[in-house]
């Protein structure tokens, strides 16, 4: 029924214009937003960062920008991304060389690729070729966990990107700029991290599909320009009418890098489910809590030790003695979630490899699952959606059964 009452006019959404804000900012793949804010600061770099992970406070730090690049989506036609790269490797590189062949990545003084997958890698090489240039750094991150070895390393990894910045025209590195860039990205986790307790508790009130969005337009602005955004986001959610409904209640996994279209998520609510946590974004959340600077300690090695001591479990995560799939479970009784929905782009080696274990685990916990897979601009929504739409069903069905 509609809130107002038959024969009334449906009550305006305040978060509908911050919604169409940050859809503006997602499907733009000629990033107009990242050329004004470089007309507006003359001479500060801007740094393009591949999925899934870049240390963004270093970066702001030194006056610069990092600007989340996540391929083109369904925005543009592949033509010449494709050849470079075999069909059977995902998408999102051909999409992302497309982009800079056509232009629209010349605003990027830099690029870092982390060390998420081979595909990530290639990409890092290729870019070298084709635009040799450009500054590129390959950022390996750690699969080694203590102090002494992976934190160190990390720690001279940081200092060399600090190192190449500056070369090419960013502030030098100093420690209070670093604290006060750590200060505004704890600000922004914090919203976060209220923004997700929202969507568990209340996911009528706040979709996947908007928060995703709204999360996303934070990796092409500052820290605390997205939290200013996801302020006023907070605060239109509380003013919008909502009616509860009886979905299911999943967990979305597998998406960490090449993001699916938009309306893939739409479709999956569509068909009954209600979203409560995902790894869509998963740059921003790649830290789990705050990042703490403790007294006399440089500010660089609390960027590595939070890595190391609180990165979020993913695929391209080496877990040492954990137990695979411990996170997940977790997360799904943390959610009180009836079921997981996998749906990782396709020939993701990461994901894909990754699934069936994670899938033994929830078998053994109890945990109902089914998967998907995408591609970046394509999708056969009709199918997920009555996929989707049976598994909704069955997990309300049975959920007293469990």
């Amino acid at each position: 029924m509609d809130p107002a009452g038959p024969g009334s006019a449906r009550p305006a959404d305040p978060c509908a214009p911050l919604l169409e804000r940050a859809l503006g900012l997602a499907e733009d793949h000629t990033f107009a937003a990242v050329r004004e804010w470089k007309a507006a600061h003359p001479g500060a770099l801007a740094v393009g960062c591949m999925p899934i992970y870049a240390p963004r406070p270093l970066i702001e730090a030194m006056g610069a920008l990092p600007v989340g690049v996540f391929g083109a989506g369904a925005q543009i036609d592949i033509i010449r991304g494709d050849s470079y790269f075999q069909s059977y490797l995902c998408h999102i590189p051909r999409s992302t060389l497309e982009l800079a062949l056509a232009g629209h990545l010349d605003w990027a003084d830099g690029m870092i690729f982390p060390s998420i997958c081979d595909v990530i890698r290639n990409l890092g090489g290729m870019w070298q070729m084709l635009f040799p240039g450009r500054y590129t750094f390959y950022l390996d991150l750690p699969q080694e966990f203590t102090p002494a070895v992976g934190g160190r390393f990390y720690v001279e990894q940081l200092r060399a990107l600090a190192r190449d910045l500056e070369a090419r025209g960013a502030r030098p590195l100093d420690a209070a700029a670093l604290q006060r860039a750590i200060a505004d990205e704890n600000a922004r986790r914090e919203r976060l991290d209220t923004l997700d307790a929202l969507r568990r508790d209340e996911p009528w009130r706040v979709r996947a599909s908007e928060a995703y969005l709204v999360a996303r337009a934070g990796t092409l602005m500052t820290a605390r320009e997205h939290t200013r955004l996801l302020d006023e986001f907070l605060a239109a959610t509380r003013q919008r009418p909502t009616r509860a409904f009886d979905n299911a209640r999943v967990v979305m996994v597998g998406a960490f890098c090449e993001q699916p279209p938009l309306e893939l998520i739409l479709t999956l609510e569509r068909a009954g489910c209600d979203i409560l946590d995902d790894d869509l974004q998963l740059g921003l959340r790649s830290i789990e809590g705050p990042i703490d600077v403790r007294a006399g300690e440089d500010p660089v090695e609390s960027l590595a030790r939070a890595y190391l001591e609180r990165g979020v479990a993913t695929a391209s995560r080496y877990i040492a003695d954990g137990v695979k799939g411990a996170a997940l479970i977790e997360k799904v009784k943390r959610c009180g979630a009836d079921g997981v929905i996998f749906c990782a782009a396709s020939f993701c080696d990461p994901a894909l490899l990754d699934q069936p274990m994670l899938e033994t685990a929830l078998d053994r916990a109890g945990v109902p699952h089914t998967s998907a897979k995408f591609a970046e601009n394509t999708g056969q929504f009709q199918t997920i959606r009555e996929q989707a739409g049976a598994f909704s069903d069955a997990v309300k069905l049975w959920e007293g059964q469990r």
